[in-house]
């Protein structure tokens, strides 16, 4: 009977061991001098958004793609500027992490992604 509770208790924490959740965290930066507004990142299946980003301050957020698609990225500039940027093509169940730079111009993505 021990041997047998010992062997359900392995199983469950090999199981458990092998479920984790493919997350990919996509941190905003704003490098330029000047606040951002409005920023919408739009990635396949969801879209995540920041309503402001102050001069050198960076956000981050976690997300699970679902779905192929590419990353999308529109911002306002502090002249009321509105600004968009198509980023690279992402993959259902990849993981790892995007840092997309912002001046009041342009978005810049620099990606770190692996293949499930």
């Amino acid at each position: 009977m021990r041997i047998a509770r010992v062997c359900v208790a392995l199983l469950l924490v090999a199981f458990l061991a092998g479920c984790r959740a493919h997350m990919v965290t996509i941190k905003l930066v704003n490098t330029s001098a000047s606040p951002l507004s409005t920023i919408i990142v739009d990635y396949p299946s969801a879209t995540f958004g920041k309503d402001k980003l102050a001069p050198g301050e960076s956000f981050s957020s976690s997300v699970k793609l679902t779905d192929d698609g590419p990353l999308k990225v529109q911002f306002t500039d502090a002249n009321g500027g509105n600004h968009t940027y198509t980023g690279p093509m992402l993959h259902k169940s990849e993981e790892g992490s995007i840092d997309i730079r912002f001046n009041q111009n342009a978005a810049v993505a620099e990606t770190h992604i692996r293949g499930r």
